[in-house]
């Protein structure tokens, strides 16, 4: 348990350590600045000199189109420099005898979903298959149940 600090317990001292010398306080401001040291000259002076002559609403907008091109350099300089062409067309290209070829060569095996990301049917497929009439396509909605069977 900590005994309870009472400053009236201890006695004070009746004067101060040491006196400062005279004038100490009215000659301190200036032996601070005697001791102060100016920065050296970098050679900067010569070449970013003149942004110290321009004023400063001229340096902010200098410095946030500096700013602004940097970001739209950045942006420029990542985008792709021309279109990639798709994979099925890239693939297409490819004559079937090297496609055979690389795949007897490589040691990996080929299973049938890489096959399937590839492949080599149109889009479009449905169209030549399904030329269905408005009638026969209300019809096909027609016998459809229309009960919701997840209530």
């Amino acid at each position: 348990m900590n005994t309870p600090f009472r400053l009236d317990d201890h006695k004070r001292r009746s004067q101060p350590l040491a006196s400062p010398p005279d004038r100490y306080f009215d000659q301190l401001p200036s032996r601070v600045m005697a001791r102060v040291q100016t920065t050296p000259d970098t050679g900067l002076a010569g070449t970013w000199g003149w942004l110290r002559h321009l004023s400063a609403p001229v340096r902010t907008a200098l410095a946030s189109a500096v700013v602004l091109g940097g970001f739209a350099t950045s942006f420029w300089l990542t985008q792709p420099a021309a279109p990639v062409a798709s994979s099925a067309t890239a693939l297409a290209a490819v004559p079937q005898a090297e496609m055979v070829q690389y795949l007897l060569a490589s040691d990996q095996r080929v299973t049938l979903s890489d096959l399937a990301e590839f492949s080599n049917t149109p889009p479009d497929l449905s169209d030549a298959y399904l030329q269905a009439s408005a009638a026969e396509v209300q019809d096909a909605l027609d016998s459809q149940p229309s009960e919701d069977p997840y209530y």
